[in-house]
């Protein structure tokens, strides 16, 4: 199974998840997601994710000049994005839960 495939199904998620604490520039979230283990993630994917999250109204937008090059945008989480945040999560584990019977049920 391709990691790729999978996270085409919980970038949202993990996206949310990497800024539920602190708000973050388009790549600084691409770095956090590949420190966190999520190396295959792909930059196109991640910007994406947060224009679409942005968007739909889970995230804020600010810019923020920059010494080093141009300003960068930054997003974060607003209170819909944390009830997504919250909804999805449990989506998740639930899933994450039936998955880890069924694959250690065939182990």
């Amino acid at each position: 199974m391709e990691i790729s495939q999978l996270l085409k199904g919980v970038l949202d998620l993990a996206v949310l998840a990497v800024l539920r604490d602190e708000d973050g520039y388009g790549y600084d979230v691409l770095r956090r997601l590949r420190q966190a283990g999520l190396e295959e993630v792909g930059d196109a994917s991640v910007y994406g994710t947060l224009r679409r999250l942005y968007n739909a109204g889970a995230l804020t937008s600010y810019v923020v000049p920059s010494e080093e090059g141009p300003h960068r945008k930054y997003y974060g989480l607003n209170e819909t994005g944390r009830e997504r945040l919250a909804d999805s999560g449990k989506t998740w584990r639930a899933f994450a839960d039936t998955m880890d019977s069924l694959v250690g049920a065939a182990a």
